[in-house]
């Protein structure tokens, strides 16, 4: 699958689909701010309406007047936005189920004059079913055939609505999005024009899993760049595009295989000769995994698989593809299977509505390949996205009609809290946490089962079961999970989102990742396992030192991919460093940990093919087995130092460097324009380098890298003492930071804070005062500790 082409296809329908609408909403009277003149406002008549002098159908008026309404509500940008995807994703979709086999080439032409199938069969009497309306309407425009725009808008829409796949994955067609179907839409070049001639999607691509989920990500790369681009604080609905990365196919083999494979061939070992060959990227364990930690079910439709952050689905995929061949394996029939992994087996969960709609037709369409029947869209997989909330005005009545009868007051106060939660699911996603007892969410279950068999649902109801839903799939026990989830700073969280994870997942407060590594453990069963591929951050920085205690005195790591940088493809323009792993919620076992050390893989196919050696040749420097976590504890910190070998853990009880040593930061002056200057912008008579007492002192900044001696090219501002710096008023500026007084203007070793190469420190005589970013060190040992800190053995040891 070449990336690049689809990036470039899918970037490049983008902006043509947005273009396209933006130019057709001016043609509707709307200029560029959705600011409409009166006189150019739809007037309604019998028989029609009248539009800018120009006759109209009637439907054209309550066309026009939705769209009308969805601009003033959500704003132009936005439903231009909205439009060009409905169209985009609908479309691509029908191309993918024609090359699937599973639906006619309605989008192809038919004619030089680039007639689509879909209208040239219309023209013929065979048309798609729709309302008496639409029909009536699409007779007319069939009259002109220099009306084919128009006659295709008419006849697509009628065709998703008709369409079980489409329909149940995507929804209705919005009856303004009909009229926002660009005017160049089947010209020469045009979107149809794309897919229909396309070499940028090839036959191959168009059955392979993973084009939905590739196409999604660059679809809204540019959109991402934007909310990246704009810092600070993500709104709600920046979420998506800011946290969504495709994640590559063998990492996502590899959390599967050693999930749901590995459980498996616990409880049948028989089966290893069938599966082992077939799954390359199975850890085998460094020795058998004792019974008392083996999940043990008796019927696969026990194995409760979920991810909860699912994107367009590819993970999903994977766990399909897995459940698939162990329910063949098991004597299941093809339908048989399919059927029981859309009931038993998978669950999913995106914010984002897009990506939940991609990730039900990836899991239809493999359905529909294993088996045609499923066409019909009679069983649809339980992916779920956040619900629309319900006001706590009409929460009282939509139970009532739910449950067809008061519920208890016990279920009725945990849902009302419930409730009240959802009012921020649209920031929150999957890390709510229901406060549901057994018997409310048993309450839930049989109704929703009531309901799901009733071929009437009242549309009270059909709003409250996706609500009731969710609160069944985030409060459910899993065997297994697997997930990529988003990645972001807490710095970059809403205040809602901020305040919910500070207050519920504390240890995991630094990112949304780590929170989610959280989560993974609380929606877990005891002895379940769970794979995740997130920032490697978590394994070494001090802000997650409470998260990895807990998780090494509780928990046990199977095996660890240590990805680094590079991990995903370079298009997705991605440069976090990675790590891919596999835990059980089981107390630490006899069988150790393996790790496989992958950071110097130039790209994502030498890191896969560095792991595949590892697993067949044991290839040093890469194959870690046998690694115990408790000696993690031997380390200040606790990091996931994997490959330090036990001889060097255990120095680290002998004592460290702050036993012989005083490391500390120094000065933030929190105006360095007005304090600082380099030594050569000043009269060098008013430097003082001895007691501190001239108008300039010496300042160590850090700098670049340089050993033992040098970058002494800073002095800071001082006129005899700290005054001016201790009076700095905070309106003025940042308020100045005065640290370790203790240690102003003596002998020293300094260092660079920030650094991506190697560490380096310098000698630094007494007279200079340092910064936060050029750190210091002081002894009485100082020269041997100087030397220790910039030797090799020192480096070594930084590394841990």
């Amino acid at each position: 699958m070449d990336t690049n082409k689809l990036k470039k296809f899918a970037i490049e329908a983008r902006n043509r689909l947005k273009a396209g609408v933006a130019a057709k909403m001016l043609t509707l009277g709307f200029d560029r701010n959705g600011n409409v003149p009166e006189h150019l406002h739809p007037q309604l008549m019998q028989g029609g309406s009248l539009w800018n002098g120009q006759l109209q159908t009637e439907s054209f008026y309550h066309q026009w007047n939705a769209l009308y309404n969805r601009i003033k509500q959500k704003g132009i940008k936005e439903v231009y936005e909205e439009a060009a995807y409905t169209w985009f994703n609908r479309l691509v979709a029908i191309r993918i189920l024609q090359k699937n086999g599973i639906i006619e080439p309605v989008l192809e032409y038919v004619d030089a004059a680039r007639t689509p199938r879909i209208v040239d069969e219309a023209r013929m009497g065979r048309m798609p079913q729709m309302q008496e309306a639409q029909r009536i309407r699409l007779l007319e425009l069939l009259d002109d055939d220099a009306r084919i725009k128009d006659q295709f808008a008419v006849l697509i829409a009628a065709y998703c609505h008709q369409s079980p796949i489409l329909k149940a994955c995507f929804g209705s067609v919005d009856d303004y999005t009909e009229l926002l179907l660009p005017n160049d839409i089947l010209t020469e070049g045009g979107f149809v024009d794309m897919l229909n001639h396309t070499e940028f999607i090839t036959d191959t691509d168009f059955h392979s899993p993973e084009l939905i989920g590739w196409l999604y990500q660059f679809y809204i790369s540019e959109r991402k760049d934007e909310v990246f681009a704009k810092k600070g604080k993500y709104t709600a609905d920046e979420i998506p595009a800011a946290t969504q990365i495709f994640t590559p196919n063998w990492i996502v083999k590899y959390m599967v295989q050693n999930t749901i494979g590995r459980i498996y061939l616990d409880n049948h070992p028989s089966a290893a000769a069938e599966f082992e060959p077939k799954w390359k990227y199975l850890v085998e364990p460094s020795s058998p995994t004792p019974k008392e930690a083996i999940y043990q079910f008796k019927e696969l439709t026990e194995l409760l698989t979920g991810d909860l952050a699912c994107g367009s689905g590819h993970i999903l995929n994977e766990c399909f593809d897995l459940f698939y061949d162990l329910y063949i394996y098991e004597g299941y029939s093809r339908r048989e299977a399919v059927e029981n992994i859309f009931t038993y087996n998978l669950r999913g969960v995106d914010l984002d509505t897009r990506a939940k709609q991609l990730s039900q037709f990836a899991l239809l369409l493999k359905a529909c390949q294993k088996d045609h029947s499923f066409s019909d869209a009679h069983i649809l997989p339980r992916v779920l996205n956040m619900p629309a909330p319900i006001s706590q005005e009409k929460l009282s009545d939509s139970l009532n009609e739910f449950f067809q009868e008061t519920p208890s007051s016990q279920i009725y106060k945990e849902l009302k809290e419930s409730f009240e939660l959802m009012k921020d699911a649209n920031s929150l996603g999957s890390i709510m946490k229901f406060n549901l007892s057994e018997t409310t969410r048993f309450a839930i279950s049989q109704t929703i089962d009531y309901w799901r068999n009733q071929s009437i649902v009242p549309e009270v109801v059909k709003g409250i079961m996706t609500s009731m839903g969710l609160m069944l799939l985030l409060t459910d026990k899993y065997a297994v999970l697997v997930m990529n989830p988003p990645y972001m700073g807490g710095g970059n969280m809403t205040p809602v989102l901020s305040d919910y994870v500070k207050r519920n997942y504390d240890e995991g407060k630094a990112d949304l990742f780590s929170t989610f590594m959280l989560l993974a453990i609380d929606h877990l069963t005891n002895k379940g396992k769970y794979g995740m591929i997130n920032m490697h951050s978590w394994m070494f920085l001090s802000s997650f030192e409470k998260l990895r205690c807990n998780m090494l005195d509780n928990y046990h790591i199977d095996s660890l991919l240590h990805l680094g940088a590079r991990t995903f493809d370079e298009l997705s323009g991605e440069v976090v460093q990675n790590a891919a792993y596999v835990i059980t919620k089981v107390h630490q076992l006899s069988n150790k940990g393996i790790y496989y050390r992958l950071i110097n893989g130039k790209n994502c196919g030498e890191k896969e093919r560095m792991f595949l050696d590892a697993q067949t040749y044991h290839t040093d420097k890469t194959y870690y087995p046998n690694v115990e976590q408790n000696n993690y504890k031997k380390i200040p910190c606790c990091p996931i130092g994997y490959w330090v070998s036990n001889k060097e853990m255990d120095q680290f009880q002998e004592g460290t460097i702050n036993d012989y040593a005083k490391p500390c930061k120094g000065i933030d002056t929190g105006e360095n324009a007005f304090f600082l200057r380099l030594w050569h912008e000043i009269n060098y008579r008013f430097l003082d380098s001895s007691e501190g007492k001239g108008m300039w002192v010496p300042y160590n900044k850090g700098g670049e890298f340089r050993r033992w001696y040098g970058n002494r090219d800073n002095v800071l501002r001082w006129n005899g003492s700290d005054a001016e710096l201790s009076s700095r008023l905070s309106w003025v500026t940042k308020k100045p930071t005065l640290r370790n007084r203790n240690y102003w203007f003596k002998e020293s070793f300094s260092w660079s804070s920030i650094s991506t190469g190697l560490f380096s420190a310098r000698y630094c005589p007494k007279g200079a005062l340092f910064d936060n970013g050029g750190s210091s060190l002081f002894s009485s040992n100082l020269f041997l500790i100087g030397g220790l800190i910039n030797s090799k053995v020192a480096m070594r040891y930084f590394e841990f």
